[in-house]
């Protein structure tokens, strides 16, 4: 097998691990937090973390969810005034004590927010002002001192690809929803051919 090969191989068995080895009760109650339309959702994470924070944001936004990025550095310089109480904060932090996200978690808990945490550390700092943990721990990431964020980001994009498909199902998610949030390209053409021909 090419070392390409291999790597590849690696990050889809680590995927499949984290389906056999996640807290489903953990993923539920995540699923039933996000459900509805009555709060806004609020994902922040800094470097890697923060790339997989705004496709989630994406995600949800594309199936019907009201999810926006909440920058760090602008969140503790006046952007927590969007936040508001029963509102969701999810942090993303794999090793849950990033100080410029344990910088202003409990302003958000002090503004009644709900705050969610996705690390692989339920006891670190951010994990014990969260209403919700969620545990995502990989083995092993791609590179050979196993500390690039690859794997590891992979997961938690995974985890929010099956919450926002999950969330499809239970809400009731149409192809004409689809349609009105994503009426471009060629997911749109062939949402539009779909819609008009059913």
């Amino acid at each position: 097998m090419s070392n390409y090969a291999n790597l590849f191989k690696i990050e889809g068995e680590e995927i499949v691990k984290l389906g056999q080895t996640l807290n489903f009760d953990e993923l539920t109650q995540l699923v039933e937090l996000l459900s509805g339309d009555e709060h806004n959702i609020f994902i922040t994470g800094c470097g890697t973390s923060a790339m997989v924070a705004r496709k989630s944001v994406h995600t949800l936004s594309v199936v019907g969810k009201p999810a926006f990025y909440l920058n760090p550095s602008d969140a503790v310089h006046g952007s927590l005034g969007q936040v508001k109480a029963e509102d969701i904060v999810i942090f993303i932090s794999k090793g849950g004590s990033t100080k410029e996200l344990t910088s202003f978690v409990e302003n958000v808990s002090d503004k009644k927010a709900k705050i969610v945490v996705v690390t692989e550390n339920p006891t670190a700092i951010l994990a014990k002002q969260a209403d919700l943990v969620v545990k995502v721990k990989v083995e092993k990431e791609l590179d050979a001192f196993n500390m690039l964020a690859t794997t590891s980001s992979l997961a938690v994009i995974a985890l929010f690809d099956v919450v926002a498909t999950t969330l499809m199902q239970t809400e009731n998610f149409s192809k004409n929803d689809f349609l009105l949030n994503h009426p471009s390209g060629e997911v749109g053409q062939r949402l539009a051919v779909d819609v008009n021909h059913a």
